[in-house]
């Protein structure tokens, strides 16, 4: 017995994050997903071994879907100096290294994929995570780039200036995201998903808050979700018919300030016509005031957005948000909250979360998402200690 979101006593069973998923022709074994994860370890864009060792981990602890971190669709679209890229066909060899290791593990691979926008030429995280410098170019070699926006609005106070995209400019990002959806195809990805969340370039397009815009992008929210959407179109056609196109969205900017839940569950009905199969339902990214700040960040706390959304939209929809148990997990599924859950950081503490939770839940079936080079030694080890 446990608590629901209601704060009603509910009887949780686990059965349901192991039973498979269907997405147009591609049948997921599990619920459970992998959370796209920077890790801001890339060569000029280039898979290396540090992404081999962090996805197989991850590949190999029994979700269902796997994602890639976001991959950038051109040198100005990186946060940092270390983002994967899809820019150019030279990145292919390396990303269908690990969508054939995902595979292999038993595991459908997907990628997201991103521009960053006003947020870009950043240091990463750990070294400060501030817009990049000349201390960057002398402890580095990593000096800045210009960013570009909808608007010339920069990310915060201390942060340069983006330049304002022209048309000319708009038009050459959608053929780079066209390009970089072919090559995500060609390396052997099950599914796509295009990164409108997180304050980056086309979340920027989306909010009032990024975008400032009076010609036929800007405006009301049809004239705002023009180019998302146009985008979204192009990945739903370039995208094989029977695999799955996914979207990801902050599904509110914060309190009672610009991109709103309402406007989440219109983008998400528009996008639904286009044929994109699945909204990941995230929130936040823009730098806000006290007073408009998101709630709490404690555990589910996007769930609610999910369900409003996938209720509202008719479209299914993925949960994130600090879900750190099989009980919460599974409450979320089984009270129509989402239709799949993510997890980032918890994995990243217990790459082998989902495993775990299956064999322990049901001993006879769970032991099928370890590999067997693992799952062998460990029953063994379990019939031997008799527990």
């Amino acid at each position: 017995m446990t608590i629901n979101a209601s704060g009603n006593d509910t009887c949780v069973d686990l059965d349901i994050l192991f039973q498979p998923y269907t997405l147009r022709g591609l049948e997921l074994r599990n619920r459970i997903v992998v959370s796209p994860m920077a890790t801001y370890s890339a060569i000029d864009g280039h898979v290396t071994d540090w992404h081999v060792q962090h996805v197989g981990k991850l590949a190999a602890g029994g979700a269902g879907l796997v994602f890639v971190e976001q991959s950038s669709v051109n040198l100005q679209g990186r946060i940092t100096h270390g983002c994967l890229g899809i820019w150019k066909d030279e990145h292919v060899p390396g990303l269908k290294k690990l969508t054939t290791l995902i595979r292999d593990l038993g595991a459908a691979s997907a990628i997201q994929i991103a521009h960053s926008g006003r947020k870009g030429s950043s240091q990463r995280p750990w070294e400060g995570g501030g817009p990049l410098g000349n201390d960057d170019i002398a402890a580095r070699d990593e000096g800045p780039w210009e960013a570009c926006a909808p608007s010339a609005i920069p990310f915060d106070k201390d942060w340069p200036t983006p330049t304002n995209m022209s048309l000319d400019a708009i038009e050459q990002v959608v053929a780079d995201y066209r390009a970089a959806f072919i090559r995500a195809r060609d390396a052997g990805f099950d599914v796509c998903e295009l990164h409108c969340a997180h304050g980056y370039l086309m979340h920027s397009f989306l909010s009032p808050l990024g975008n400032q815009r009076t010609d036929e992008y800007g405006g009301d929210r049809a004239g705002r979700m023009k180019l998302p959407l146009r985008i979204a179109g192009i990945m739903r056609e370039v995208w094989p018919d029977h695999l799955p196109c996914m979207v990801r969205v902050s599904s509110v900017d914060g309190v009672g300030i610009g991109w709103q839940i309402e406007d989440s569950v219109a983008y998400a009905s528009e996008l639904k016509k286009l044929g994109i199969d699945m909204i990941d339902c995230s929130s936040g990214g823009f730098k806000l005031p006290a007073e408009n700040s998101l709630v709490a960040r404690t555990t589910g706390f996007q769930l609610p957005f999910s369900e409003q959304i996938r209720k509202e939209s008719g479209l299914p929809t993925m949960g994130v948000g600090l879900i750190r148990t099989g009980e919460q997990a599974a409450i979320a599924l089984q009270d129509g909250r989402a239709d799949l859950v993510a997890l980032g950081r918890e994995l990243l503490w217990n790459p082998n979360w989902p495993m775990q939770i299956a064999a322990e839940h049901d001993e006879a079936n769970g032991w099928k998402f370890m590999p067997p080079q693992y799952g062998w030694w460990l029953r063994r080890r379990k019939a031997q200690q008799g527990k």
